[in-house]
This record gives structure tokens, sequence and C-alpha cells, in this order.
């Protein structure tokens, strides 16, 4: 059994709810350290894993002067990935970063970079990649049996859901834009997969922040991330909802996003259009194929897998294999190319040529 010895950086919610989950399941695995700069976050992790977590640390340059780590997991906000990131491939760690990669494009350029010239893995929380409906749809595109795949669209929609209202969500210099970044990234990116190398060709794109102006005002039933919001005194400078238009080299592309709308129902799903077949991938469940021929459409009956699970355990795997898994930074950083040229292209009010 290969043994693993890694820090975790960041443990908030993706790290409470997912992250420190799926190691525990993973052979050879021990958290030396556990880190955040909460301290008591750090400790919790440690009495809910006392078999997994070693120590609890606040300050994670701790971490990476340990030789004995070998990876770092980079739970933190966005903001902070560029230099906790930069900071841990200096330090001859491997690095699995969630998304997005930073918080805009530039930044995740320097970082693939930098991974590049310290020879060290780096990958991205794109954990969708690791879902079995998108490797089942992806293996049908590939072997060319929903056809020629000449559009796709995506909805990523809530009813009056904004995150943690006037806290790090909504304050762009922290998390480098709103429901685009944050929902979109997944679903741009779940495209990009599974079409296999789409080259950009342009885009367009309009943004609108409405739901929220006056924050003191704004009304919902439930708010996730709620224990970070600031209505009173916060900042909301990000984009509620989304609308764009893609074209690639392969197919185009629709979206639509909404952390907030006055409409239902909520919609989370992606369609691919082909001249065969048609399918819906509903996002974390299964597939529906939809056939030209026989008129006929089937849900797809397979297990749903712990993604998390799944790309941890592909991390470590890789770095010992020195291959790179399908969530290494060089196969998505086209997806965070095109939510920075998005963003370029409701500032400009005009399509953009990439």
């Amino acid at each position: 059994m290969e043994k693993h010895v890694i820090a975790v950086i960041g443990c908030g919610r993706i790290a409470q709810n997912a992250h420190f989950k799926a190691l525990s399941q993973i052979p050879g695995v021990t958290v030396k350290y556990a880190c955040d700069i909460i301290l008591e976050k750090a400790r919790a992790m440690q009495e809910q894993y006392p078999a997994l977590v070693l120590q609890s640390i606040a300050d994670y340059r701790v971490a990476l002067a340990d030789d004995a780590v070998e990876a770092v997991l980079v739970l933190t906000p966005n903001d902070t990935h560029y230099g906790i990131t930069m900071d841990a491939l200096r330090a001859g760690k491997h690095v699995l970063c969630e998304k997005p990669i930073a918080v805009n494009h530039a930044l995740a350029c320097e970082m693939a970079e930098e991974a590049e010239r310290q020879e060290r893995m780096l990958c991205i929380g794109v954990c969708n990649r690791y879902h079995a409906s998108v490797e089942r749809l992806a293996d049908m595109c590939a072997k060319g049996e929903l056809g020629e795949i000449y559009h796709s669209v995506c909805s990523f929609r809530s009813f009056r859901g904004i995150p943690g209202l006037g806290g790090p969500f909504t304050t762009k210099a922290r998390s480098g834009g709103g429901v685009l970044i944050d929902w979109g990234i997944h679903f741009l990116d779940l495209i990009l997969f599974v079409l296999g190398g789409a080259k950009l060709q342009s885009v367009s794109a309009t943004t609108y922040s409405k739901m929220a102006q006056d924050m003191t005002q704004y009304r919902y039933r439930s708010m996730w991330a709620e224990d970070t919001a600031d209505v009173k005194n916060g900042t909301n400078d990000v984009e509620d909802y989304v609308s764009g238009f893609v074209r690639t080299d392969k197919a185009t592309i629709s979206l639509n996003g909404a952390w907030a709308q006055n409409v239902r129902p909520s919609e989370m799903y992606i369609d691919f259009l082909g001249s065969k077949r048609g399918a819906r991938l509903n996002y974390g469940a299964q597939l529906r194929i939809s056939d030209g021929e026989t008129l006929e459409t089937m849900e797809t009956e397979h297990e749903l897998p712990d993604i998390y699970l799944r790309e941890d355990a592909d991390f470590l795997r890789a770095i010992r294999a020195g291959e790179l898994p399908r969530n290494h930074i060089s196969h998505v950083l086209e997806s965070m190319r095109l939510v920075d040229a998005l963003y370029r292209s409701a500032e400009l009010g005009k399509e953009i040529t990439l």
C-alpha cells in the first residue's frame, strides 16, 4: 500500500463537506497538517478524523517547510489560490487547488508555468469530470454515437439563491466574479471536456446584478454560506445573472446562469444537440439520451460515485505515476480563459474574437 503524507490548507465548507471525508477513505493517506487561519476549524477536523489528521495549525508555511509533506490541497477562498499555490509549488509540493484556478486567467497561467518550472503536479478541483454520467457522455461523444454535436446549451439558474450576500462570494476582489465564476465554470468546463479539445473562436455575454441592489431589502428563503454574509456593511459588486454565446471550432454554446431570479423552478442541466441523438446531463444526476431514429428516450442507470473521492484518489495516483490526470491544470486553463473572455465581453458590451 502506497503512503501519502499531505497537508490540507483551508478547513471550510468544501473541506468539511467533501475532501476530509474522501481522504479518510483512501488507504495510506495521512494528513500531517490540517491548516486554517481560524485554528478552531482545523482542530475540528482533527477531532472529527483523529486517525487521519495528525496536527492542526494556523500558518500553512509550517506545512510547506516540512519535507515529509509531498502534496497539499488548497481549499481556501478564490483570491488566495494563487499565492498559496505558488508558495506550495516553490516549496516542492504537488498541489490540488479547488476551482476556480484563480480570480483570472492571467494568474492561472502563471500557476501553470510555475508548476512546469518546478516539475510538480498541479491539479484543479473540477470534480464533475469524475462523475459517471460525464464519463459516459464523453465516451459516447468520442465514439460519435451522438453524431455531429453542433450545439450545447447550459442552464444554471436558481430562485433567489445568492450565497453569502455581502461577504466574499459577492465581493469581486475576493471571488473574481459572481455566478459565472462560481457555478458557470463547472458547466462550461464540462462542455469543453465532453467536446474534447474544442478551440474557442468568439464569445458574447451580458451580466446583470439586479436582485440585491439594496442588500438589506433582499428577500430569500434560504441562503447558502449565510454565515459569511454581511448585508449591512458588506459588498455586492458581482453579477447574479449571466447570458452568453460561444463559438468554437466544434460546436456553439449558449448559457444562462442565475444565482437569483424571479422565476421558478431552478434549473441545472447541460444539453448536447447531436445530429443522431441528443443528451441532457442533469447536473449531478443520471444522463438522458433521446434517439432521433427510434424517437425513444432512455435514462442511464449507474452508480453515482463520490466524485471528491475519485478526484482526490486520482490526484495522489497521478503524482506517483507521473501522468497528467483529467483535472491537470493544462486541461482546465481553457475553461478559465473562456470565463475571462465572457466577463470581458460583458464589460465591453460587444462580441470578442479569440
